[in-house]
C-alpha cells in the first residue's frame, strides 16, 4: 500500500488561519504495526502527525503523512525544525527477531539512533514533549529476580546484551535530555512483549515452534501486552503530562507451562546449558538467535510491577496477559495437541465407535 500523500494546504507545522501554532506530532519507527497503528490512531481526531521511517510503512497510516527519513542522519534535526514539530514519539526500539540485520547494524538504529533524534529535540524550540518506547528487556531475569521489576532499576538486574541493553541506553539519553530541557516533558513506557492476534515477535514465534525447547525444572513466569493496549498507553502519555519512567503491562501472569498448553504444542525439556544449541531449529524457522539475556527469561521470567503508570494516569489495559496469548492462539495454526484438534480426534474415535456398533449389531 503506498503512503498517503501529504494533505494540501499547510504543510504540517504551519500556523492555522487563527496565527496559532499547530501541535505536530512526529513518530518514528512506523514502518511496523506498532508505529503505524499509533501514527493512525493519533491522526484520527485531526492531529498533524508525521510518521518517519527509512522502510516505507506496510500497515495503513490513515490521515498520517509518511516521510522517508534516518533518525540518525544529522537531516532528522532539520526536519523537525522545518515542520516545527511540538511533540516526538520515538518507537523506532528494533529487536533482533524479524529484523535480518547484525546485531552492530542494531545497535546503530537503536542507540545511535536515539542519541541523533535526541540531539535535534534538544535544539528545537517547539519540541515540548518526548515519549519513547522502552521494553521489558531493560531488566535482567535471574534467579535473584524480584518477584516484580519495579522501575527503580538496580544494577544488579541490568541486561548485558541484546534490546535489553540497548534499550538501557536508550533510556540513559532520555533522562539527560530531560534534565538539559526541563521545559520538554520526557516519558519513556517500558512495554512488555506485546500478543495479539496476528502479531509477530521473537516470543510469539518461539511459543509457535512445532516443539517447544524448554529448560528443565522451571517454568518461566511471563508479561503481555496487547498491541491496542500499548497504542493506548501511548497515547495517554503523549496526551498527558506524565514525566518519567513508567513500566507498562497487563498485570496478571502466565507461566511458559501454560502458554505452551494454550498453543498446543508439546514441548521437549533440555539443560539450561544446551539451550543455545536447541535456538538453531528456532532459526530455521525464522526465529533468529536468543542472547543470553532473553535466555535468561525463558528460564527465570520476568515480570513487572505495573502500579505505577496506573497512579500516575489512570491507565488500564483492557486485555489480561491471558486474553492477549489467547487472541494470539485462536489466530494462529492449531498446534498438533490443541484443545480443538483434540476435540476432533475425540469426535472422530466416537464416531468409528458408534458406526463399528451399528455394524456388530447388525451382525447380530
Amino acid at each position: 500500500m503506498s503512503p498517503p500523500a501529504a494533505p494540501e494546504g499547510n504543510t504540517p507545522g504551519e500556523t492555522g488561519t487563527s496565527g496559532e501554532a499547530r501541535r505536530v506530532v512526529l513518530v518514528t519507527g512506523v514502518a511496523r504495526a506498532l508505529g503505524a497503528h499509533f501514527a493512525r490512531a493519533m491522526a484520527a481526531d485531526g492531529t498533524t502527525v508525521i510518521g518517519v521511517d527509512l522502510t516505507p510503512p506496510r500497515h495503513d497510516l490513515g490521515a498520517a503523512t509518511y516521510l522517508r527519513a534516518d533518525i540518525a542522519s544529522p537531516a532528522i534535526t532539520r526536519l523537525v525544525n522545518k515542520h516545527r514539530v511540538t511533540d516526538v514519539v520515538h518507537l523506532a526500539l528494533v529487536s533482533a527477531s524479524g529484523s535480518g540485520q547484525s546485531r552492530s547494524s542494531l545497535k546503530e538504529i537503536n542507540v545511535l539512533g536515539a542519541m541523533q533524534l535526541f540531539a535535534a529535540c534538544q535544539q528545537a524550540p517547539t519540541v515540548r514533549k518526548l515519549v519513547v518506547q522502552s521494553s521489558i528487556s531493560v531488566y535482567a531475569a535471574s534467579e535473584r529476580g524480584p518477584a516484580r521489576f519495579t522501575e527503580d532499576l538496580s544494577e544488579s538486574h541490568l541486561p548485558i546484551s541484546g534490546l535489553g541493553k540497548d534499550a538501557v541506553e536508550v533510556e540513559t539519553y532520555a533522562r539527560g535530555l530531560a534534565r538539559r530541557r526541563p521545559d520538554c516533558v520526557v516519558t519513556t513506557l517500558r512495554l512488555a512483549n506485546l500478543m495479539g492476534a496476528g502479531h509477530h515477535s521473537q516470543i510469539a514465534g518461539y511459543l509457535s515452534l512445532p516443539v517447544v525447547p524448554r529448560v528443565l525444572g522451571f517454568d518461566a513466569r511471563m508479561q503481555f501486552l496487547h498491541p491496542d493496549d500499548a497504542v493506548r498507553a501511548l497515547q495517554l502519555a503523549a496526551d498527558v503530562d506524565v514525566p518519567g519512567t513508567y513500566n507498562v503491562a497487563a498485570d496478571d501472569v502466565v507461566t511458559l507451562g501454560q502458554a505452551v498448553a494454550m498453543m498446543g504444542r508439546p514441548s521437549i525439556g533440555v539443560l539450561r546449558e544446551a539451550l543455545p544449541y536447541v535456538m538453531p531449529t528456532a532459526r530455521r524457522a525464522g526465529i533468529v538467535s536468543f542472547s543470553r539475556d532473553e535466555l535468561d527469561a525463558l528460564t527465570y521470567g520476568r515480570v513487572m510491577d505495573v502500579s505505577r503508570f496506573a497512579a500516575a494516569s489512570g491507565f488500564r489495559p483492557e486485555h489480561s496477559s491471558r486474553a492477549a496469548l489467547a487472541e494470539f492462539v485462536a489466530a494462529a495454526r492449531p498446534g498438533p495437541v490443541s484443545a480443538a484438534r483434540i476435540d476432533a480426534g475425540l469426535a472422530r474415535a466416537g464416531s468409528l465407535i458408534g458406526r463399528f456398533a451399528d455394524l456388530t449389531g447388525r451382525s447380530r
